[in-house]
């Protein structure tokens, strides 16, 4: 069973890229931004802080989707400190020392682990909140504590907290995977999204910019930013001004606000629009996970198409190419450039779309389940409503080719059979003492 949920289930060649080449930064910067676009998105962004401070209060009180605050989380301590030393310190010569945020989600347990594996030191950082269940969170945490990588059970609004890491650990990188993930569920709960995308990625950059040395920064942004634009293959030149979701609109601030840090403070910035993650240890919310839990419980599922009827089809992209896309995005950040929150010169920015370029519909996703699982979905087709979803995703990946190496070697078929493996022994054979609810 520990040969199956680590040896198969993680990526088998954990990124070991690495260039030395540096990147213009003009060219880059003349691709995504405009005068005018920043006008109108410094507009959104004051709206959007405003929400936030409304609803602070009704965010920092609800046990509902939210961890208990960071008030009340444990840490510190002379046994803290060394642990946390220890799990940064890498083991091999040039190693990084990487900060993950939302080390104990789908993808940042999985670069975690794939930074371990090839010598870099690792610290994970997670609130461990209940927006799906949290024993998921806490398995992957236990499968990273038992290769050595610390996770820290705080939250990155937590200013004390950043404070201390960064005065603990010259930390080269940062890779900022913590996010209210999620389309629909903005609807039911939109103020966590401002709490954790926006205010809590100001909370992060405020801790970077005054770092000595100032790590790099990874972080996830999202395809959900191309929003209602219908030109494919989605480019990252293309426009991003049409958001069709609030978890959009999230990701399209945070691409602004760490525009601002990088032309400010002088921060390595590195943004990935990840297009539709898939594979072992995934989120619950997703499609094919909930779908795969339905068809073996005999329950139906839902499948939305869009207008006439034309089926949404999907980017899906296997879990070890976006780990690699990550890992060789670390390798290739080039350094921060000021010290101290002062800016001593110009620092990369650098935005890349990290898909499969290959979308697949959703009803042959299904199908492709029902395969595997040897089983008949139920299957329940409707319109798709109005909260936020688009009919399609599809990622243009030329730039991040060219730039990190990037290659998907995945196909649909052969992730979702690595899924389906994984599913089938993990929730028949759940770890102990850890209780699943799914």
């Amino acid at each position: 069973m520990r040969t199956l949920m680590e040896d198969e289930l993680f990526p088998s060649t954990p990124g070991k890229v690495k260039f030395e080449r540096t990147h213009p930064i003009n060219r880059q910067f003349h691709r995504f931004f405009s005068t005018s676009n920043m006008f109108l998105w410094a507009l959104f962004l004051i709206v959007l802080t405003a929400s936030y401070l409304s609803v602070q209060s009704f965010v920092s009180t609800s046990s509902r989707f939210l961890s208990s605050s960071s008030s009340t989380a444990s840490w510190g301590g002379l046994h803290w400190e060394r642990q946390i030393r220890s799990s940064a310190t890498p083991r091999r010569n040039s190693g990084l020392s990487v900060l993950v945020t939302g080390a104990a989600g789908f993808v940042g347990s999985h670069c975690s682990l794939a930074l371990h594996k090839r010598g870099d030191g690792v610290v994970g950082l997670d609130n461990f909140n209940t927006y799906y269940d949290p024993s998921l969170k806490k398995a992957r945490s236990a499968l990273l504590s038992s290769h050595s990588i610390f996770v820290i059970d705080g939250d990155i609004n937590d200013a004390h907290l950043l404070s201390k890491l960064f005065d603990l650990v010259p930390f080269s990188h940062v890779l900022h995977l913590a996010a209210q993930a999620g389309v629909r569920y903005a609807i039911e709960n939109p103020s966590s999204y401002v709490h954790s995308n926006i205010a809590g990625l100001v909370s992060l950059l405020e801790a970077v910019k005054s770092a000595d040395p100032q790590p790099a920064v990874v972080w996830a942004s999202s395809s959900s930013v191309y929003g209602l634009n219908d030109k494919v293959p989605f480019s990252e030149s293309d426009q991003t001004d049409s958001p069709a979701s609030l978890y959009a609109a999230t990701k399209k601030a945070g691409e602004e606000i760490t525009h601002t840090y990088n032309h400010i403070y002088g921060l390595s910035i590195t943004g990935l629009r990840f297009f539709t993650v898939y594979g072992p240890w995934g989120r619950p919310d997703m499609a094919y996970f909930s779908f795969t839990k339905a068809i073996l419980a005999g329950k139906p599922i839902t499948i939305y198409h869009g207008r006439d009827r034309v089926d949404l089809a999907r980017d899906f992209t296997y879990i070890d190419d976006i780990v690699h896309g990550c890992l060789a995005s670390l390798d290739t950040a080039g350094k921060s450039t000021g010290s101290g929150g002062k800016k001593r010169g110009p620092a990369p920015y650098r935005i890349f779309n990290l898909g499969n370029t290959s979308p697949v519909t959703v009803p042959t996703l299904v199908s492709i389940l029902e395969r595997y699982l040897k089983a008949k979905a139920k299957k329940n087709v409707v319109e798709m409503p109005g909260n936020g979803d688009v009919p399609f995703t599809h990622a243009n990946i030329t730039l991040a080719m060219e730039e990190l190496g990037y290659k998907p070697t995945t196909n649909l078929e052969t992730g979702l059979k690595k899924f389906v493996k994984w599913y089938l022994a993990y929730y028949r054979n759940p770890p102990r003492q850890i209780k699943t609810h799914l």
